[in-house]
């Protein structure tokens, strides 16, 4: 029984490290696609993207 407990101990660890990288990859993504779009309005002059809701108005999108 004393044998597993490191196994396990590492299992635990490499799990935590997986899913905290999959979340970083998530967070880098968002961010990488936020200062594209905002590089964009930039050079447009735009003040914002336009999305459409489900009720078919117009508004800002949201991050």
């Amino acid at each position: 029984m004393a044998d597993l407990m490191p196994i396990f101990l590492f299992g635990l660890v490499g799990a935590a490290a997986y899913f905290g990288y999959q979340q970083m990859q998530r967070d880098a993504a968002r961010v990488s696609e936020r200062n594209r779009r905002s590089e964009a309005e930039m050079r447009t002059g735009a003040q914002g993207t336009l999305v459409r809701g489900e009720d078919g108005v117009f508004r800002l999108q949201e991050d």
